[in-house]
């Protein structure tokens, strides 16, 4: 029994101290995943990091080194500093990323800084789980939408349909029809939501694919870009089938 309090009073005594100092910004990051379908596929991610971290148990010991006191406990110091200034300026995304960095902190303050290089997957997956601050999203979402209603406007006209694009609402006059139809290509159908979705995937896919070479990580790069226009073209694909059959059928279809 002396052996495993020995064993075990250090993390448990962290991760009862990480579970009082982000109790609040875990439960509504844990709430963002289950209501906000954009990052629905955070609620896997804590499974995805186990498993990684399971597979590589071995690997991960190995690189244990010795604690690196001043470096960790000065990403810690930070850490509590954002979580600080995010709690007092109800910024949720700084309290998020300051749980991220402090969980790097604590591995380089007990184990050196050389587990963290295995540790990076893990690490990314968890950031790209956190939800952007609604201002970029928006930023990133706008600019998809009019490229999805672009291409969406190309696509009907290769249907012998002439739509009207203004901005991301695309005007259809329905076959037989005297009303324009009006469609609007809203932010779930401008790519965001699958977007944050596909890189994570490209992610997980690179990371059980890679292969033993220095260069392989470019890989990681280009399919992770490669969700890119994937997600804008799916879903211009999604509005040009949806504007098609609205020509045909109505706007009761």
């Amino acid at each position: 029994m002396e052996f495993s309090l020995k064993q075990f009073w250090k993390p448990l005594a962290v991760a009862v101290a990480l579970a009082f100092l982000y109790a609040t910004t875990l439960t509504k990051l844990g709430r963002d995943w289950w209501t906000d379908e954009n990052y629905s596929h955070g609620l896997l991610i804590p499974f995805v990091i186990g498993y990684i971290i399971w597979i590589e148990f071995d690997s991960i010991k190995k690189a244990i080194q010795n604690s690196s006191v001043w470096v960790g406990g000065s990403v810690i110091l930070l850490s509590l500093g954002m979580l600080l200034a995010g709690t007092l300026g109800a910024e949720l995304f700084i309290q998020r990323i300051s749980f991220v960095l402090i969980l790097a902190g604590i591995v380089i303050y007990f184990f050196g800084a050389n587990l963290l290089r295995l540790l990076v997957v893990p690490f990314l997956l968890l950031l790209f789980a956190i939800p952007i601050p609604q201002i970029i999203f928006n930023k990133i979402a706008f600019p998809l939408q009019i490229w999805a209603s672009q291409i969406a406007v190309w696509g009907i006209r290769l249907f012998d349909v002439a739509p009207i694009r203004n901005g991301n609402v695309i005007e259809i006059l329905p076959k037989g029809a005297t009303q324009i139809v009006a469609l609007e290509v809203v932010e779930a159908c401008s790519g965001i939501r699958s977007l944050m979705t596909l890189v994570t995937l490209a992610l997980v896919l690179w990371y059980f694919t890679r292969e033993k070479n220095r260069f392989d990580w470019i890989r990681a790069v280009i399919l992770m870009l490669s969700a890119i226009p994937i997600a804008i073209l799916t879903n211009a694909g999604r509005v040009t089938g949806t504007g098609v059959l609205t020509y045909y059928y109505g706007k009761q279809f």
